[in-house]
């Protein structure tokens, strides 16, 4: 939950230059910016904080008839790593709408933005060795993020 708070964060202060890298790389408006990449992910984030405690409870589903003293339930628990490769037409959607879902359900994640956007890129990089928890980045390059 820390990470996604600081991840919203680091989402409203870097919004200029997020702004700024998608303008260089695609030529988007900061208002297109904003609503179709930007606020999406801040959206994402509000909502998992909202129903994170719902989605990890563990559920009483039915048991099947052969297993009938038997009770059956179904409890979430992280997949592990995560690969997380973005494409170019929506660079900071793309790769932080998938890594707020990875942080959320307690995975660890490998960012591998687009090439074709090296700005924005460079700005995600920055952004999250700026505001995702130093201890947590385990390697790091101009290509990839391990986190």
């Amino acid at each position: 939950m820390e990470a996604l708070s600081r991840l919203e964060m680091a989402l409203q202060k870097q919004e200029q230059i997020l702004c700024k890298a998608l303008h260089t790389d695609l030529g988007k408006s900061k208002t297109e910016s904003v609503m179709c990449e930007i606020g999406l992910v801040q959206g994402e984030i509000r909502w998992m904080k909202q129903h994170l405690g719902r989605l990890c409870r563990t559920k009483h589903v039915r048991t099947p008839l052969a297993q009938f003293a038997a009770k059956s339930y179904r409890s979430p628990s992280p997949y592990g790593n995560v690969l997380i490769m973005s494409p170019w037409n929506y660079p900071v959607l793309l790769t932080l709408e998938p890594l707020v879902d990875a942080i959320a359900a307690g995975n660890t994640a490998v960012v591998k933005p687009s090439a074709y956007a090296p700005v924005s890129a460079n700005a995600l990089k920055d952004l999250l060795e700026e505001w995702i928890v130093k201890d947590s980045i385990c390697r790091k390059d101009m290509k990839s993020l391990v986190l």
